[in-house]
């Protein structure tokens, strides 16, 4: 069964263009269930009906969570269970197309109707704070704080700041060409405080982490080698815990924060859909839930009949 799925994620690589981390979460969902199969005895895919899949969707509702005590009434969340149908539905798709298998029970299969999070923006004073000098300045200080400079100044994702090479930018003209998902390409404008921190970094900071093996990845790690995304979230949230934030900051807050921010100043939905590569600008639309509220709360406070 496990042959099928890597050739699934050799499809999604190769030719859909999916990220690695996409394709390392289709891996695990759909491992979640060869491993379940592998316990009711089904050794292949020929074998599993949809009442296969029923009963492997009811077995995750109720199964209780890792690492949670036994008593702990904790269960997998309704966006998990949407995750795992999609990723079997998308599995069959594929088998369905290429004729690898001869029906699809998956197609019968309903996604569950998902809650739109609003994301988490951080606030103008929290912003500066983080973006404040460090003394005394290092090596590491400055590159953290171009990562932080640049994450916020155009919103890039976590594997786009992981993966940017020096190619890329072109700082004397104010922009940087960001490769995101899909290999999809786009040209993104770098602001003046965000190209000041980069050149500084570049003239005093990454020149320290360079060894004769060392890629031209922007960011470097004191060995000289590209950051893992774990570790360069991991240096993000420190930076963050010393500027005295104590709020859990996730990877993507400061991607909400540059387009809430940008809406909030009257930029066009469009256009930050462009800044932010969303293929479908319904993925962009949620912000303007977000600017709606602060508007009210505006309103709220200085309007005298509000």
């Amino acid at each position: 069964m496990q042959n099928l799925v890597e050739d699934f994620l050799q499809f999604l690589r190769h030719e859909r263009g999916q990220s690695d981390n996409t394709a390392r979460t289709y891996a695990a969902l759909l491992g979640k269930f060869t491993a379940w199969a592998a316990k009711e005895n089904l050794t292949d895919w020929k074998q599993v009906e949809l009442r296969h899949l029923m009963s492997f969707l009811q077995y995750e509702r109720e199964r209780r969570l890792e690492n949670e005590p036994p008593e702990s009434a904790r269960r997998l969340s309704g966006e998990s269970v949407y995750l795992e149908i999609a990723a079997l539905r998308a599995f069959y798709k594929f088998a369905e197309n290429e004729k690898l298998l001869p029906q699809n029970p998956a197609e019968n299969l309903s996604l569950p109707r998902r809650w739109k999070r609003l994301p988490k923006a951080l606030t103008d004073q929290e912003i500066g704070k983080i973006l404040a000098l460090e003394s005394p300045e290092t090596p590491e200080t400055l590159r953290e704080r171009a990562i932080l400079e640049l994450a916020y100044a155009s919103g890039l994702r976590l594997s786009e700041l992981k993966n940017l090479r020096l190619e890329q930018l072109h700082l004397e003209a104010g922009f940087i060409n960001v490769i995101g998902k899909g290999n999809k390409e786009r040209v993104v404008p770098v602001g003046k405080k965000a190209v000041e921190a980069l050149n500084r970094y570049l003239d005093a900071g990454r020149p320290k982490f360079i060894t004769p093996k060392s890629p031209a990845n922007v960011f470097l790690t004191k060995r000289g080698t590209p950051f893992a995304p774990v570790t360069l979230w991991l240096r993000i949230k420190n930076r963050v815990r010393r500027a005295g934030i104590e709020r859990n900051i996730t990877p993507h807050m400061l991607r909400h924060s540059f387009a809430t921010h940008l809406l909030e100043h009257g930029a066009d939905l469009r256009v930050i859909q462009e800044l932010l590569g969303h293929a479908n600008i319904s993925t962009t639309e949620v912000y303007t839930h977000i600017a709606g509220n602060r508007l009210r709360e505006i309103h709220k406070r200085f309007h005298p009949r509000a």
